[in-house]
């Protein structure tokens, strides 16, 4: 490519950047769903029905038209068809690249000052933006919800034999509730506690299970697996893409934790995104997202973690494990079985 050729295709890159920054303030301020609801408004009106500024509505109004969210008649605005996929109840909604964008803009800045000293401050980094952790957990269930209930579920029997004994299923790092609530639409029998270390994600689970039917099937609590008793074994510990956040501190202790804590032959299931055996494998296209969020991870305290490391730290602490990969093989469940049962 010419230095031209580059130029055009970064000043592309960036105009993709602004367009997802301009969803995100419609996405956190509820201006999409707020719009869709009226059908079509002025600004102020827009301001005024969603209980914001009229002066930012305006201008957030001007800057949605022309990346396309936006379509206008005189002076009243109604959602385009890009718009309307911005919606997060939207099929296949495209809520989470915009919520992505910023919050990969805030790590990126958090990386660049930190790269200096070696400071790794931990998981309050995603505290800071105040506007975004409301939106981490249905990032993530918007991304990967559908493929746990269709491919994930079928694909991985444990959940069918929890599902026969009544069996209690313990999500930890639950986040907004959503893997316990795809497990009691999918399994009539299961029961659910979640936990988690932000009260905010706590709140919200069980908010969303109380409104969704499940509030006697689901329990959510805040808590810190180092030091976390569960008053009852389980049948099956989820950790869905929570065990990298805690690997680092001792696992050999942490899957001792894990069979000790789960009812004979019962489950631990372990869903992480699978880092490559191969470095030249993170220019795959769809690692390349990867690559960048394991920089991210690292100021966390965190790094992602080969499926086959995963599997051998199971088998350190006598519980035989399997792997399954989804996706373009980005994607590693791993399986393990605690000893005794039938």
């Amino acid at each position: 490519m010419t230095p031209e050729e580059i130029k055009a295709t970064f000043r592309q890159q960036a105009q993709g950047t602004l367009s997802l920054n301009i969803a995100y303030i419609g996405i956190v301020n509820h201006l999409f769903e707020g719009l869709y609801r009226l059908g079509s408004a002025t600004a102020t009106d827009l301001a005024s029905a969603s209980s914001m500024d009229a002066g930012y509505v305006v201008r957030w109004c001007d800057a949605a038209y022309a990346f396309g969210y936006l379509d206008a008649n005189d002076d009243r605005f109604r959602l385009s068809s890009t718009g309307e996929a911005m919606l997060p109840d939207a099929p296949g909604t495209l809520m989470p690249m915009a919520i992505q964008s910023v919050l990969s803009a805030h790590m990126a800045e958090r990386a660049a000052g930190l790269m200096r000293t070696g400071e790794r401050p931990g998981e309050q980094v995603l505290a800071e933006r105040e506007t975004v952790l409301p939106w981490f957990g249905p990032m993530l269930e918007a991304n990967f919800g559908a493929m746990f209930e269709t491919t994930v579920c079928p694909a991985v029997p444990a959940f069918s034999e929890v599902n026969a004994r009544d069996g209690l299923a313990v999500d930890l790092g639950c986040g907004n509730g959503w893997y316990l609530r795809a497990l009691a639409r999918r399994y009539a029998n299961v029961r659910g506690l979640g936990i988690d270390g932000f009260s905010e994600n706590i709140d919200h689970a069980q908010r969303l299970a109380n409104d969704q039917g499940f509030g006697t099937r689901l329990h959510f609590l805040q808590g810190d697996i180092h030091d976390l008793k569960l008053k009852e074994p389980a049948d099956l510990i989820a950790m869905n893409r929570a065990l990298h956040h805690v690997w680092e501190k001792d696992p050999d202790a942490l899957f001792a934790w894990l069979r000790d804590n789960l009812k004979p032959g019962g489950y631990a299931v372990v869903w992480e995104p699978a880092w490559p055996a191969k470095r030249e494998m993170l220019r795959d296209l769809p690692r390349k997202g990867m690559a960048f969020q394991n920089l991210t991870e690292h100021v966390q305290g965190n790094h992602f973690l080969r499926p086959s490391e995963i599997e051998e730290a199971f088998e350190r602490v006598g519980m035989s494990a399997k792997v399954h990969l989804f996706g373009p093989g980005t994607e590693a469940v791993i399986v393990a079985k605690a000893p005794g049962g039938m």
